[in-house]
C-alpha cells in the first residue's frame, strides 16, 4: 500500500507550508488522497481496457525509470545507450499525432534530468571545452542550410522531426561534457556502451545461426514497434540470397551493426592493458571475442577497416603488445579455410572489382557533381533540387558537404582536427594518470574508428539513422569529457 501522506511529507520536507498543511488542513489531505486514489483506479482501469495490460505495464515501468533517472543520471544514460545498441529503430506502437521513437523519449528524459538543476538554480557551471565553440557554429550552420534548403523543397512533419533529432544529438555533446565530471561517471557510460554492443553482437550471432524461418519470425515480431517484417529482414551481400548472409541483430542493416561494433571494439581494446579494467579482464576478453565475431558476420568492410586503423593508432602510440594481437588475428584470417571467402570479398573491394564497390563509386561521383553545383552551403537536408542528383552518398564527409556545403565540411573537419590535436597533445599527461588513461585512449580510438569507417558509410550524419547520429556525438562528448578530466587531474589548481 502506498503511503501517500509520507510521500507528500517527504516532498514538502523543506517547505514552510509543511506544518500548516499537516495540522490545520489534515482533513483536506485525506480528501485529496481519496480522490487521487479513485482517479488512479478509474484511469488505470480505462487504460487497461483501451490499450491492454502490456502497454499499461510498460507505461508504469517507464514512469519508474524516469523517476529513478531523476535520482541518478547514469540510469538515464543507460536507457539511451540500451536503445541505441539494442532497439535503435523502436517506436511506440501508437501515434500521438506522430509516432515517437523510444530514443526520442529516452533522450528527452536525459536532457530533462540535465537541465532540471539549472532551472532550479542548483547548478550554474557550464563547460564548453575547446570543441564547444566549433560545434555550436556547426549547429547554427546546419540550421541555416536547413532553412535555405526549403527554397526547393516542401517543409514536412517528417523533415522537421528528423532534423530536430539531429540537433538534439549534436546538443548531446554539451550534456555529456557537463554531466561526466569524474572518472566514475565516464567509466559507467563506457561500460554501458561495451555491454550494450556486446549484447547486440551476441543477439546477432544467435539470429545468424538459427534456422532462417525462426530468425524471420523472431525479427518480424518487432514489427509492432516500427521494425520491418517478412523475409526481407535477412540480409545478404548485394541482397542476393545466393551469396553470404550478413548478421544484423536488431539493427536492420548489417553496416549499421558493423558501425556500432567498430567503435565499441576500439573503445574496449585498451581495457586489455588497464591496471583496473572497467570489467574483469576475462570478461573483457570474452566480450571482445563476441563483438569481433559479430563484426565478422556483418561483413562490413568499412567497419573492419575502422577497427584496424584505430587499433593500429593506439598500438603505435601506447599499447605495443596490441601489435602482436593484431598480427596473430591477421594470420588466423589468412590461414583458416573458412575465412577465405571473407578475404576474397575484401580484396575485391580494395581492387574496386565487386558490384557493391562499383555502385558506391557511382554514388561518390554523383555526390561530387552535387558539391560542384552547390559548393558553399550545399542543398540542405530536404533533398537535392535537381532530379539527376541526390544526397544519400555512402560517406559521412560527402553527406556533410552535400547538405551543408564546403563551409559545413570545413567546420566539421575543424572539429575533427581539434579533437585529434588534443589527443596528441594530452598523451603525456594521460600517461601519468593510469586510472583514466585506458578510458581516454578508448574513447579516442572509438572516434578514430568511427571517422575512418564513416568515410565509407553515411550513418553518422543521416536523418534516417537518428541512433547512429546520436552515437557519434555521444562518443565525441565522451572524448572531450575524458580530455577535460585529464587536464583537471594533471593540474587541479587551475580548476
Amino acid at each position: 500500500m502506498i503511503n501517500w501522506r509520507m510521500m507528500i511529507q517527504n516532498l514538502l520536507e523543506d517547505s514552510p507550508a509543511r506544518g500548516v498543511f499537516f495540522t490545520r488542513y489534515r482533513w483536506l489531505l485525506v480528501g485529496v488522497m481519496a480522490l487521487l486514489s479513485v482517479a488512479i483506479g478509474i484511469g488505470g482501469g480505462w487504460l487497461i481496457t483501451e490499450v491492454g495490460v502490456v502497454l499499461v505495464a510498460a507505461l508504469v515501468i517507464g514512469m519508474g525509470y524516469f523517476f529513478w533517472s531523476l535520482r541518478d543520471i547514469g540510469i538515464a544514460y543507460l536507457g539511451v545507450i540500451g536503445i541505441v545498441t539494442l532497439l535503435p529503430f523502436g517506436s511506440l506502437p501508437f501515434s500521438i499525432g506522430f509516432t515517437p521513437t523510444f530514443l526520442d523519449l529516452a533522450l528527452g528524459g536525459l536532457f530533462f534530468v540535465w537541465v532540471l538543476p539549472y532551472i532550479l538554480g542548483e547548478e550554474s557551471r557550464f563547460i564548453m571545452t575547446p570543441l564547444g565553440g566549433p560545434i555550436l557554429a556547426f549547429a547554427f550552420l546546419a540550421v541555416g542550410t536547413f532553412v535555405a534548403g526549403l527554397s526547393h523543397s516542401a517543409l514536412t512533419s517528417y523533415l522537421i522531426r528528423h532534423f530536430a533529432e539531429v540537433l538534439l544529438s549534436i546538443a548531446l555533446f554539451y550534456l555529456v561534457v557537463n554531466t561526466l565530471r569524474d572518472v566514475r561517471g565516464l567509466e559507467r557510460v563506457m561500460t554501458f556502451l561495451i555491454l550494450g554492443a556486446s549484447a547486440a553482437a551476441f543477439l546477432g550471432i544467435i539470429l545468424y545461426f538459427l534456422p532462417d524461418t525462426l530468425t524471420i519470425r523472431l525479427l518480424s515480431a518487432l514489427a509492432r514497434f516500427g521494425y520491418p517484417s517478412g523475409s526481407g529482414v535477412l540480409r545478404y551481400i548485394r541482397d542476393d540470397p545466393e551469396l553470404m548472409q550478413r548478421a544484423t541483430s536488431t539493427s536492420v542493416d548489417p553496416n549499421i551493426l558493423g558501425s556500432l561494433l567498430n567503435v565499441t571494439i576500439a573503445m574496449t581494446l585498451p581495457q586489455l592493458f588497464s591496471e583496473r579494467p572497467v570489467l574483469p579482464r576475462w570478461c573483457i576478453v570474452a566480450l571482445l571475442g563476441v563483438m569481433g565475431l559479430g563484426l565478422g558476420l556483418t561483413i562490413s568492410r568499412a567497419a573492419m577497416l575502422g577497427v584496424a586503423v584505430a587499433a593500429a593508432v593506439i598500438a603505435l602510440m601506447r599499447y605495443r603488445k596490441l601489435l602482436w594481437l593484431m598480427g596473430f588475428a591477421a594470420a588466423l584470417l589468412l590461414v583458416l579455410p573458412w575465412t577465405q571467402s571473407y578475404i576474397l570479398h575484401f580484396v575485391e573491394g580494395f581492387q574496386l572489382q565487386d558490384l557493391s564497390t562499383q555502385m558506391r563509386m557511382g554514388e561518390y561521383k554523383d555526390a561530387l557533381i552535387l558539391i560542384q553545383r552547390y559548393p558553399l552551403l550545399g542543398v540542405g537536408f530536404a533533398g537535392a533540387p535537381d532530379i539527376d542528383i541526390y544526397i544519400n552518398a555512402a560517406s559521412l564527409y560527402l553527406m556533410v558537404a552535400g547538405q551543408m556545403g564546403l563551409i559545413g565540411l570545413a567546420v566539421f573537419l575543424l572539429i575533427v582536427f581539434l579533437l585529434l590535436v588534443r589527443f596528441w597533445q594530452l598523451r603525456v599527461l594521460a600517461y601519468n594518470l593510469p586510472g583514466i588513461e585506458p578510458l581516454w585512449y578508448g574513447v579516442h580510438a572509438a572516434m578514430i574508428g568511427g571517422l575512418i569507417g564513416g568515410g565509407l558509410d553515411r550513418y553518422f550524419f543521416s536523418l534516417d539513422f537518428h541512433h547512429s547520429v546520436t552515437l557519434f556525438w555521444l562518443l565525441l562528448g565522451l572524448a572531450a569529457a575524458a580530455s577535460h578530466l585529464v587536464e583537471m587531474q594533471s593540474s587541479p589548481h587551475k580548476w
